[in-house]
């Protein structure tokens, strides 16, 4: 049988002089125009931008929400498969005898601070608590929201969004490119990925197209992470300072305002663009190595003065519960649910008061909350009917909340993947197959399960308790972190713990925001890692550009929300290419282990 060696010849032309110099043309102007349309789009018209993105957002979500859960499920068993095959398990990143690049521990705390660092900063406390108050189970009525039942079910889904599904978003992207970058020599780039499939098709307009959906993807992605970094940023300033300005004080609870999101968001980009300047092997790699080392002290202080003996039950309760709901978890999405459909399994004697009851689809309220916003007619129906009633708008609470939580992670992690896949598979040369694997998506899972149990169980403890007394469950998502800490500790240390948490927060966002620069411009280059300063300076004016547009856009109330609408708007097509990245990696895996036997080489 004849084996073909592998189509290597990637020919991405890039511009040999003038202002784009060792550019790629096309995806370079394609891309800002895409980015620049977005941004004056957004400053010109405001209300509309927000208001067309959050349409657009949930027509979409009401399509492609099953098409996110089942696919992001099959990631993670496809590298669960791939990492436990002897051959395909054992092959190497790199030619025989290459080394690694970096230690383990550099490249951990690498991989920690790009791909999950601000995430784990903003969401160690608000996930758990906000899954406590709401989640599949709460809204199944089997129990009662922010009750000692539902815990369980909370860390169950804080683990799911957290854990090895999402680590398998960022491999099933980072595995593709550095298998074909450094077992074949090809560029660093997205459209690498697709030559099994494509051959030299990818070299034209195609490889263009799946370029540029990773450059959008990444900048929509990074946005969202940093729009969350730099608000729990402005919360940490005001918990210190006291400044009111940065903070919206009209609302129910003290929140960044559009004025301290913007500058915030300048001073973090401004450190970005210089650390940017200075590459992965100075900047990126002393900022990781800082941020793991302020991570454990932050751990350590939870550890020592929060609930460790209830976050300790927690976490080895949790994981069980997790694994054995994972396939379920994994393949399990929810359909949309309409009005009428809702109309026609009420009990007859509601049918009447339909548009009165809809509350009973409402992705976030328990039967308790359901209830007692009723009013009119409605209230007076009796219990058993309002049971029926509730039970009826069951699919359309589970659709809501898993497209509006669930979903949202994925689509998230999904715009993110192009810049923590590429990343990771720029620090990951010399490491195998299942050393990449195992070291990308278990490890990193089980300290973010440790981080969320230690954190968030020790919020959800002092509630349990009664000594919090609501003061965490009532405070904004991005301050729940700081509210935690003035429950567990006082004075100087206080204040500390608290300063260092900003410089943390700080510098996990500088990690995030310069290697997003620095894989654009990599993208940029047809796979280049030594890129231009110049366009690392300009990518990075132009991130900032986007996340302050599309904050000014964004309604007063959530200066996210447009911010987060983009981005599962932007990271739909990029999902489709991370499917026809597996596809390709089973056939190159599978030809080059006949070429192996064939005797065929792979050059």
């Amino acid at each position: 049988m004849k084996i073909k060696a592998p189509f290597t010849e990637i020919d991405i032309n890039t511009q040999d002089a003038g202002f784009y110099k060792d550019n790629s043309l096309p995806i370079a102007l394609i891309s800002k125009a895409i980015i620049v349309g977005l941004v004056l789009w957004a400053l010109v018209f405001p209300a509309n931008a927000n208001s067309t993105l959050g349409s657009w957002n949930w027509a979409l979500l009401a399509k492609f929400n099953s098409f996110y859960i089942v696919i992001v499920g099959f990631f993670a068993f496809f590298l669960l498969v791939i990492a436990l095959l002897p051959k395909t398990g054992a092959r190497v990143m790199g030619k025989p005898g290459v080394k690694p690049e970096f230690s383990t521990f550099s490249w951990f705390s690498m991989m920690f601070g790009a791909g999950l660092g601000v995430g784990l900063m903003v969401f160690a406390t608000a996930e758990p608590v906000g899954l406590w108050g709401s989640n599949p189970e709460v809204l199944s009525g089997a129990v009662a929201a922010g009750s000692a039942e539902a815990v369980q079910s909370a860390f169950r889904y804080t683990f799911l969004h957290y854990g090895f599904h999402a680590w398998a978003i960022y491999v099933v992207t980072g595995l593709s490119l550095a298998y074909y970058a450094y077992t074949r020599d090809m560029p660093l780039t997205i459209r690498s990925a697709l030559t099994p499939l494509f051959g030299r098709h990818i070299n034209g307009p195609l490889g263009h197209v799946v370029d540029v959906l990773g450059v959008v993807a990444t900048i929509l992605g990074v946005s969202v992470t940093i729009g969350f970094g730099v608000s729990q940023f402005i919360d940490g300033l005001y918990a210190i300072t006291g400044m009111e300005w940065m903070m919206d004080m009209d609302g129910d609870v003290p929140a960044p305002n559009k004025v301290g999101l913007v500058a915030g968001l300048i001073m973090i980009m401004a450190l970005s663009i210089i650390s940017a300047v200075s590459g992965v092997g100075r900047g990126v790699k002393y900022l990781s190595n800082l941020n793991l080392v302020l991570s454990l002290v932050l751990l350590g202080t939870f550890v020592v003065f929060g609930s460790f003996t209830f976050a300790l039950s927690t976490y080895g309760s949790a994981f069980v519960d997790y694994i054995l709901h994972f396939t379920q978890l994994s393949f399990g999405p929810w359909g949309t649910q309409s009005a009428a459909e809702f109309a026609a399994a009420l009990p007859e004697v509601a049918k009447p008061l339909a548009a009165d009851l809809s509350a009973a689809q409402g992705a976030w309220g328990s039967y308790d909350g359901f209830v007692g916003g009723l009013t009119g007619a409605a209230a007076e129906l009796d219990e058993d009917t309002l049971k029926a009633v509730y039970a009826a708008g069951e699919q359309g609470r589970q659709f809501g909340w898993q497209a509006g939580w669930t979903t949202f992670y994925w689509a998230w992690w999904i715009a993110f993947s192009p810049f923590v896949g590429l990343f990771l598979a720029r620090i990951s040369k010399g490491r195998t197959v299942r050393e990449f694997i195992i070291g990308c998506v278990f490890a990193p899972a089980m300290v973010c399960f440790a981080w969320m149990a230690i954190l968030g169980g020790t919020a959800i403890d002092l509630e349990l308790s009664g000594v919090a007394d609501g003061a965490i469950r009532g405070a904004s998502q991005t301050s729940m972190l700081f509210a935690t800490l003035q429950q567990i500790i006082s004075g100087g240390l206080l204040t500390g713990i608290t300063i260092m948490s900003v410089v943390l927060i700080m510098t996990f966002l500088v990690t995030s925001a310069d290697s997003g620069i620095l894989v654009l411009n990599t993208i940029m280059s047809g796979g280049e890692e030594d890129t231009s300063v110049k366009h690392r300076i300009i990518w990075g004016i132009i991130l900032t550009a986007v996340i302050g547009a599309l904050i000014i856009a964004a309604g007063e109330n959530n200066p996210m929300d447009a911010l987060k609408s983009a981005m599962i708007i932007g990271a739909l097509p990029f999902t489709a290419v991370m499917g026809l990245m597996c596809a390709a990696l089973i056939k190159a895996m599978y030809r080059d282990g006949l070429r192996e036997k064939h005797g065929v080489a792979d050059e």
